[in-house]
């Protein structure tokens, strides 16, 4: 079977835990963060995971990873 290209926008964006889940950063966090609250701000810092349904697409972007 030959060999599979990695999505290269999806290994920029996420990981793949020794537990199989998918770990991600949060959206809004990059830009205009005055005018967003401190609490959201700050729970955005937290990490993420893709939800199980997005996962399973997601690990098939990143075959060897």
């Amino acid at each position: 079977m030959p060999k599979l290209k990695t999505h290269s926008a999806s290994k920029k964006r996420f990981r793949v835990t020794a537990n199989g889940k998918v770990k991600m950063t949060h959206a809004f966090r990059r830009h205009r963060l005055v005018s967003k609250t401190r609490k959201s701000k700050k729970q955005h810092r937290k990490d993420f995971y893709a939800a199980d349904a997005n996962a399973a697409t997601v690990k098939k972007m990143l075959p060897y990873v």
